[in-house]
């Protein structure tokens, strides 16, 4: 019996092109990493996240979603926008806000799953039947911006778009 002074380390002998790709995966996490990192704290990218649960059967009835649109907070600052997706349109199809207002927009379904992703920006998550996902964002150049279903919602999903419309 050896003890822990004269036992010799058994060498673990790794095949040089599997150390190799050993290297690369490890260099792919931290760069993984550091570009979550700088989405998440620089670039201001963030999670949509769950406002609340609505039933989607009375949708119709509950206000804000009776009369969806856009909702002045404080006047040229910032603004609610409440959006209902449907087979196969979202209502309403045009929503204007003003350059440099902070804008929350809140989205809901009444029938399956949709997306909403507004071109050119961050905005882009799932909408789940009786749940309202919410983000905010602020638009700094005026324009169009148009907004596209991004889940496959049925026959009709390649119709489904709007648009925001951003004055000066």
């Amino acid at each position: 019996m050896s003890s822990p002074e004269t036992s010799e380390k058994i060498p673990l002998h790794v095949d040089p092109t599997e150390r190799a790709w050993m290297r690369a995966a490890i260099a792919i996490l931290v760069v993984f990493a550091i570009s979550v990192t700088i989405a998440g704290f620089m670039l201001g990218i963030q999670l949509p996240t769950t406002e609340q649960r609505v039933n989607p059967q009375t949708l119709q009835d509950a206000p804000p979603w009776s009369e969806p649109g856009v909702r002045e907070i404080v006047a040229g600052e910032q603004y609610d926008v409440y959006v209902v997706a449907k087979r196969f349109f979202y209502e309403p199809n045009v929503v204007e806000v003003p350059a440099g207002a902070e804008v929350n927009f809140y989205v809901t379904s009444t029938d399956v799953q949709h997306g909403f992703k507004i071109q050119d920006t961050n905005v882009n998550f799932m909408v789940i039947p009786g749940q309202v996902s919410t983000l905010t964002f602020t638009f700094d150049e005026p324009g169009s911006y148009d907004y596209i279903c991004t889940e496959y919602c049925g026959l009709g999903h390649a119709v489904m778009f709007g648009s925001v419309t951003v004055t000066p």
